[in-house]
């Protein structure tokens, strides 16, 4: 069974990340910076290395989305970052595995990434089974 991990940030987020001051949250370092690739190195590598690993992506900070939606009829187009939103998508991962049980425990190890302290008090990981059909909908 495929599964969705999303993991979820915030414009505030990526701006401590890339070191610019922000409001109650823990300030990045270059070093912080680098010891969170070098986790997200290792977790991918150990993912493809056990043939779990789909895909994955990081995302772009939201300042650069775009949302669209309908409203009374007729398109309406967002620039980011969205005020009505605090958390969007950061990143994901398709993995390939066994169970619900394992893709959770594949996920539990993106609460352990590092960073400085306070960094990863508001992570916010969601699974979900990936449809493979419209029947499985």
């Amino acid at each position: 069974m495929k599964y969705l991990i999303l993991a979820y940030g915030s414009q505030r987020d990526y701006d401590a990340m890339a070191g610019r001051p922000t409001d109650g949250g823990p300030s990045w370092t270059p070093q912080d910076f680098e010891a969170m690739g070098t986790y997200m190195e290792k977790l991918n590598n150990d993912l493809a290395e056990s043939g779990e690993l789909v895909e994955t992506r990081g995302l772009t900070a939201p300042v650069h989305a775009r949302r669209l939606r309908q409203q009374d009829g007729a398109m309406v187009v967002t620039d980011g970052p969205y005020a009505e939103a605090e958390e969007v998508l950061a990143g994901y991962w398709v993995v390939e595995c066994d169970s619900y049980d394992r893709a959770t425990e594949i996920a539990t190890r993106l609460f352990h990434v590092p960073g400085p302290v306070g960094a990863g008090a508001d992570v916010v990981i969601d699974i979900r089974p990936v449809a493979e059909s419209r029947h499985e909908l």
